[in-house]
């Protein structure tokens, strides 16, 4: 398993431990997140990380993507991503 592909597991775990959030089965460098309010958590999310962190796809209903980087980017995206919907 690449290092790419295993912090992919590990974010998608740890992202599905935060209430309110649903990862799904996901190709490639991206995670789909089920959420209740996509458009508005993507907003939050891009706002206080930059744009374009957070996409609302608009063939998934009730979803946005995010893209897995590096492990301390991706920690603070859990971080902004849990403060948000806490």
């Amino acid at each position: 398993m690449s290092e790419r592909s295993e912090e992919k597991e590990r974010f998608y775990s740890r992202l599905s431990r935060i209430p309110g959030i649903r990862p799904m089965p996901s190709i490639g460098d991206w995670i789909l997140l089920q959420v209740s309010k996509p458009s508005d958590l993507a907003r939050k999310v891009n706002r206080r990380m930059e744009p374009g962190v957070m996409s609302v796809p608009r063939h998934v209903p009730g979803a946005v993507r995010i893209h897995v980087a590096d492990p301390k980017r991706n920690e603070e995206l859990l971080q902004t991503i849990r403060d948000l919907v806490a």
